[in-house]
């Protein structure tokens, strides 16, 4: 049984593959352009025009880049027989619904999606093992 858990934000996904009582670990950057974009400014005189700075652009090249990022995952992921999500903010929540839009198979097969702050590889390693309570069956 293929079990991973994924822990992701918009740098980086990691993620820990058990499987036939050995685990591996694999990391893919999201290679996401972070914009800054320069706020509108004003003119010199009182009551003069601003410049209008438009976000759309931003927030469509952003969804372009998250959807290729998304897709990198579900490449190396593979074939899984069950998949944990965790992660903070809002990047789990898009993930599961790339997967639900583009790979319904696979987000049939995500057992949970759980909001967790930033941590350790040790620590995940532990949440991920303590979720599938890997290991117990060769104890």
């Amino acid at each position: 049984m293929k079990q991973i858990g994924i822990w992701l934000d918009k740098r980086e996904a990691i993620g820990i593959v058990l499987e036939n009582n050995r685990e591996k670990e694999f990391s893919i950057l999201s290679e996401l352009d972070f914009y800054n974009p320069k706020g509108g400014s004003r003119s010199k005189t009182r009551w003069g025009p601003q410049d209008v700075v438009q976000d759309s652009k931003y927030l469509e090249t952003e969804k372009h880049q998250l959807k290729r990022y998304f897709s990198n995952i579900v490449d190396t992921i593979g074939d899984v027989d069950e998949l944990a999500i965790f992660g903070p903010a809002e990047a789990p929540d898009k993930f599961l619904k790339a997967l639900q839009e583009d790979h319904p198979m696979l987000a049939t097969r995500v057992k949970a999606k759980e909001k967790t702050d930033s941590m350790t590889k040790n620590q995940f390693r532990a949440l991920v093992k303590e979720f599938f309570k890997f290991g117990e069956q060769y104890l």
